[in-house]
């Protein structure tokens, strides 16, 4: 008879809810893949994830909320590791253009799948004010983050000065999506060191901006 602590524990009514949506949004991704974002139903990612109809609604109101949590999740996690970059000190200036544009290459060459759905899906939300305020919510969230982290590692160089880090996290998270659509059409249009190059170029000038007015 197995002694009562090695039981496996009961899940917590928020856990047993958290892996219920994880594995939703798991099987949304494999059927919007198949399917992409028009043909897949709610009734396709509920039974492909060994759900009811009512246990997906009861997690997300719509589809369209399932996609957006999707992407959002897909896209936070390659800012957080672009911010990891950003915010490490112990490589030098050229290590970190190498991992910026190794996580570019990554990006375009891994997300595959997402791209046309990505494509399909800003059509749909484009015609659709809701939307679009829910997909550039996410970006400004986004963005906030990754000015927070620009803005930490100016101060520590003494370089914050009055820099528009609002500004400055908005292009680089523009031109990674821009070098990302390039390279998945054509990857000789945008070779593997071009987005590292194109970051510190980026803020060269922004430190030769601040050099001028001292």
């Amino acid at each position: 008879m197995r002694d009562e602590d090695e039981r496996p524990r009961r899940l917590t009514r928020a856990e047993t809810k958290a892996r219920t949506r994880a594995l939703l949004l798991e099987a949304a991704a494999q059927v919007f893949a198949r399917k992409g974002f028009a043909g897949a139903s709610v009734d396709d990612i509920a039974e492909s994830a060994g759900f009811s109809t009512g246990a997906l609604y009861s997690n997300f109101a719509s589809k369209d909320e399932l996609f957006v949590e999707l992407l959002s999740k897909r896209s936070g996690s390659r800012l957080a590791e672009a911010a990891e970059i950003v915010s490490d000190r112990s490589g030098s200036v050229e290590d970190e253009q190498a991992l910026l544009s190794r996580l570019l290459v990554d990006v375009a060459g891994e997300d595959m799948d997402l791209a046309p759905l990505q494509a399909e899906f800003w059509l749909y939300a484009i015609r659709r004010p809701e939307f679009q305020e829910r997909m550039a919510a996410q970006f400004r969230a986004n963005r906030d983050a990754l000015s927070t982290v620009l803005a930490d590692r100016a101060k520590e160089r003494g370089q914050s000065g009055d820099v528009p880090f609002d500004g400055v996290a908005t292009v680089v998270m523009a031109l990674f999506q821009g070098l990302v659509q390039l390279r998945r059409m054509d990857p000789e249009l945008v070779p593997e060191n071009l987005y590292g190059d194109a970051v510190h170029w980026l803020f060269s000038g922004l430190s030769a901006a601040h050099r001028a007015k001292d």
